[in-house]
């Protein structure tokens, strides 16, 4: 399988994450799950929620409230809502406001990664985010005096350089051979996984993620590390905000 299908459907946001607007087949339908030959919807993954949506067809609305990840990549149809019937073929748009969110959230979680890593050496050992608002955890013994400002300050200049964000893909072992490439303490992607989705701020973060993310650092907006948490010895819980 190559890195941009899911069972019988093209991942069309992995090459192209500006993509909101695209037309499809439904191959199978029922109200538990829509499967369509290609779709732009991020199904969720890494901490960054399924995208929302609609599905227009023959005169006809089907909102997308989320995504089941299987053999098949199911997008969940609201409950009630009719589902179209297989053989259709669909207009299907991404809710754009809910997804530029979500991808200035999911870069920010990349610069505040990256700032942490280079100026402390800490790796992640988890994390979450919704719409502007998200989380990451480290393995950080002790928190150093004035680590909050330091960070904050650190991430928000990284922003302000307009940093390039840029996205490959590479064979496994070359993927691997570049040095820290995996930042979390536990690497989580699967020995099947062949080819390698790279996601790189360059000159700051460069590792491997399957998410969406804006073009550059100015896009992200502002960030603000909200409060820093104890998670248990050694492991901290940074909480960050994301603004204009």
């Amino acid at each position: 399988m190559t890195y941009d299908l899911h069972g019988r459907t093209q991942r069309l946001e992995l090459s192209d994450q500006d993509l909101r607007d695209f037309e499809a087949v439904v191959l199978e339908s029922s109200p538990e799950g829509i499967v369509l030959s290609r779709s732009a919807f991020y199904p969720g993954g890494g901490g960054q929620p399924a995208d929302h949506g609609v599905l227009l067809w023959q005169g006809v609305e089907t909102r997308i409230v989320g995504a089941r990840k299987g053999d098949d990549l199911h997008l969940i149809p609201a409950e009630g809502d009719p589902v179209p019937p297989v053989g259709t073929v669909v207009e299907a748009a991404v809710a754009d406001e809910r997804r530029s969110a979500l991808m200035r959230t999911h870069s920010g979680l990349h610069v505040l990664c990256g700032v942490v890593f280079r100026d402390y050496g800490c790796l992640v050992t988890g994390g979450n985010m919704d719409e502007l608002t998200a989380r990451m955890d480290f393995n950080l013994p002790e928190v150093p005096p004035g680590f909050k400002e330091a960070v904050e300050d650190a991430c928000n200049a990284e922003i302000v350089a307009d940093r390039r964000i840029d996205v490959r893909v590479l064979p496994r072992a070359e993927a691997f051979a570049i040095p820290d490439i995996i930042r979390t303490a536990t690497n989580l992607v699967p020995e099947t996984v062949q080819d390698v989705r790279i996601v790189d701020i360059v000159g700051l973060d460069t590792q491997a993620d399957g998410g969406t993310h804006v073009a550059s650092t100015k896009q992200i907006g502002h960030i603000k590390v909200a409060k820093i948490e104890s998670k248990g010895r050694g492991f901290r819980r940074l909480r960050i905000q994301i603004s204009s």
